[in-house]
This record gives structure tokens, C-alpha cells and sequence, in this order.
């Protein structure tokens, strides 16, 4: 779906009041989603159906449902995967265990980690073998949290907020490095960094902000939209966490927002008395449910549509040679012996 008009961040609004949606740009898809999605499909078209992958490649049902249908078998452990079978982790990221006991079964790994993520997987390893206390800052159930968490477990403490920094037993001379999942708000993090600093005397950062681009511009897109809108919509998953820290700026600005999976999940009564929506999605969302949201919203009265830029996304990430030079006597070299 293409939009024609264009509002710079912060533009007045001139005129009566009429029903909107002012889209925010960028959303959607991160060069690293767009790259595990298409390292899904290329498995396929290489290796042939099933391709397995252990968790989701993302977390988006619509993406999951699409790969599903060409073939693609989720599944939660690599010990599900037949041995000898051809098998790629998530975006998210694996711990250092879960390539073993690939290897182990005999699988043939496809790594369609984000490199974003592998970057602060190198972090960890680079401040624990220094002899450091990792303080993780992130989600402990979230599945990149697990996987960076598994590069030194024995010495890596997830922080999930400032109040877990004053429960931590920890001298305040022990040397301590931190890192963040990339998915978490800056503005989330800052108050728990803040805390550390002011807690422990020797403690390293890490050498670049480790919070993903793509999650931070999304979240400074629902920013701009805040005083222009009267009601903000982030299309994601629920499992999203970028996408939930999108509505949770959101609110924090003091604008009602919501969480919406897709168009069936629109609850009308979101609407009332509003004359503008602010409409944007996570990292992991096919721009296909953000068209499908908007026309309905059109349907509901809300036709304006207008486009709020507050950056320009240009990274792209290569696929692997492995996938990228590959073909089917490749594949059939790789898998002799498998199911």
C-alpha cells in the first residue's frame, strides 16, 4: 500500500478537524527479519520442505502461519528436530548449549540470527572472560535474553528493572559489566543503567548502545505521532517485544494506545470521540496488516491518511555464503544420512 502525503515531524495542523491516521515511517520490517525470513524461504527452495526452525524465525503469527504453509516446521527445542535434519535458529539468537546439542543430533545448522544480536552475544563472552559479572538488562523469559544469558550463565544476572539492581547481592567493588536485550526502550533502560553506575565503582559499558536501530526509530516514530494523535495503534504480535515497548512509549507520553495483532483484533470502541490515529508496527510485522488496519480504519471514517517521517532506514544484512551459493546437490551433500 502506498501513501502519497507526507508530514514533516512536529507540523502544525491546519483546518477543521477531520477524522486521520497519521502512519509513522519507518515501521514494519528491520533488516534483520527481513534476512531470517528470507533465509526460511531460500532453505526451502535449497534444501526442500521441511525446513525445521526452533522457536519462531520472528515473532509475528502472520509470518509464521505464511512459512508454515511453504513448508517450515516450528518447534521449540532442537531436540524435536529429526537427526541429520536441516534446522536454522531464530532471529533471537541460541545459547552456546543449544549448538551443542545441535551438533550433537547431526543437524544441519542454518544460523539466521540477527547480527545485531550475534554483536551482543560477542560482548558477553569478551566481558565475562575478563572476569567481569554480566548484568543483563532484559526480559528473562525472552528468548534473545535466554540466548546471551547461555554465552557464560554461571557469572550473567538478568535485571529487569531498578529495583532488581538494589536486590542484587553483589559487593559494590565487584567488577561488573552490563549489556541490554536490543529490543527494550532506551527510556526503560535508563533509569536501570543509572542505578548500576551509581551502585558499583567498577563497571564497563558496552562500546556501542546495544539497543537495536530499528526498535529505537520505531519507538522515536510513536514519539512524533503523541501530539498530533488521539489514539495510538501498534500493529504486532503479542509475543512482540519491540512492539509492546511501542505502545508502552506511548502511553508513558500520555496517549492511549493499544496493541493490535491484526485488523480482527480492532476493538471499535477504541474510537470514540477520537479525530486522529496514530498508526505504526514492530520490527517484525508485514506491511500487509498495516494496510489491512488502515483500510478499515477508512471504513470506520478515518480516510486522511497522512505520512510522519522521523528517519530513513538504509541497513541491509547479506545472507549467509552457506545459503547464498547454495544448490540442491549441495543440499543433498549436506543432508546424506538424515531423514
Amino acid at each position: 500500500m502506498e501513501f502519497e502525503v507526507t508530514v514533516e515531524p512536529g507540523a502544525p495542523m491546519t483546518g477543521p478537524a477531520r477524522k486521520r491516521v497519521v502512519l509513522a515511517e519507518p515501521r514494519g520490517f528491520c533488516a534483520g527479519v527481513v534476512r531470517a525470513i528470507a533465509m526460511v524461504e531460500r532453505a526451502l527452495e535449497v534444501y526442500g520442505a521441511p525446513v525445521y526452525v526452533r522457536k519462531q524465525i520472528v515473532h509475528n503469527h502472520h509470518v509464521i502461519a505464511t512459512l508454515e504453509r511453504k513448508g517450515a516446521r516450528f518447534v521449540e527445542s532442537e531436540e524435536e528436530v529429526p537427526e541429520g535434519a536441516v534446522c536454522l535458529f531464530s532471529a533471537h539468537g541460541v545459547s552456546p548449549q543449544v549448538r551443542e546439542g545441535s551438533a550433537a543430533r547431526g543437524l544441519e545448522v542454518i544460523d539466521a540470527t540477527c547480527p545485531l544480536v550475534s554483536r551482543v552475544h560477542q560482548h558477553a563472552r569478551r566481558v565475562t572472560r575478563d572476569g567481569r559479572v554480566l548484568l543483563l538488562i532484559g526480559h528473562e523469559e525472552h528468548e534473545e535474553t535466554e540466548g546471551t544469558r547461555g554465552e557464560a550463565p554461571e557469572v550473567t544476572i538478568v535485571v529487569e528493572s531498578a529495583d532488581d539492581v538494589d536486590r542484587l547481592e553483589l559487593d559494590p567493588a565487584t567488577p561488573v559489566a552490563y549489556l541490554t536485550q536490543t529490543t527494550l526502550s532506551m527510556d526503560e533502560t535508563a533509569g536501570i543503567v543509572e542505578r548500576l553506575r551509581s551502585r558499583f565503582t567498577d563497571i564497563v559499558s558496552p562500546a556501542h548502545d546495544t539497543i537495536c536501530y530499528a526498535s529505537q526509530n520505531r519507538q522515536n516514530g510513536v514519539k512524533s505521532l503523541l501530539d498530533r494523535c488521539d489514539l495510538v495503534l501498534v500493529v504486532g504480535s503479542r509475543n512482540s517485544s519491540n512492539s509492546l515497548r511501542m505502545v508502552d512509549v506511548a502511553r508513558d507520553g500520555g496517549v492511549a494506545a493499544h496493541l493490535t495483532p491484526d485488523v480482527s483484533h480492532l476493538d471499535e470502541r477504541w474510537l470514540r470521540g477520537v479525530t486522529s490515529i496514530g498508526v505504526s508496527s514492530g520490527a517484525s510485522v508485514p506491511e500487509i496488516l498495516v494496510g489491512q488496519l488502515v483500510d478499515r480504519l477508512a471504513e470506520l471514517g478515518f480516510r486522511d491518511v497522512e505520512i510522519d517521517v522521523t528517519s530513513v532506514e538504509d541497513v541491509t544484512f547479506s545472507m549467509p555464503t552457506q545459503l547464498a551459493t547454495a544448490d540442491a546437490a549441495t543440499a543433498d551433500a549436506a543432508t546424506a544420512g538424515g531423514p
